[in-house]
């Protein structure tokens, strides 16, 4: 007990304390799994009224579905580590966005 604080004794920070932020995360995966798959079931009501056009679309929203919904699982349960090396997080980053502009796309032109 040399009498010095435990902030100065390890170096200056105190421990980290998380807080809430490990909820806050997994909520937030959570959402983004739940607005890939609105838009998945709006490409899929493309896909019944939309022709050849509105199927291929269809499969390609339902393969960047798969892509966010793989990582945003594991995230989102905390089930375990998800991967984050290779090409899965850039693979779900870019499912992800298209998703989201496939979304905007819908919106615009009155799908919803």
């Amino acid at each position: 007990m040399s009498g010095i604080p435990a902030a100065e004794a390890g170096g200056g920070r105190p421990p980290r304390d998380p807080g809430l932020q490990p909820e806050r995360t997994r909520l937030a995966w959570r959402r983004t799994a739940l607005a890939a798959t609105v838009v998945t079931v709006l490409a899929v009501r493309l896909a019944v009224t939309g022709g050849p056009f509105g199927v291929l679309v269809a499969g390609l929203a339902v393969l960047a579905w798969g892509a966010v919904l793989a990582i945003c699982w594991r995230r989102g349960t905390g089930s375990g580590p998800a991967p984050t090396g290779g090409r899965a997080l850039p693979l779900a980053a870019l499912g992800g966005a298209s998703l989201a502009l496939l979304g905007v796309l819908l919106v615009l032109r009155g799908l919803w």
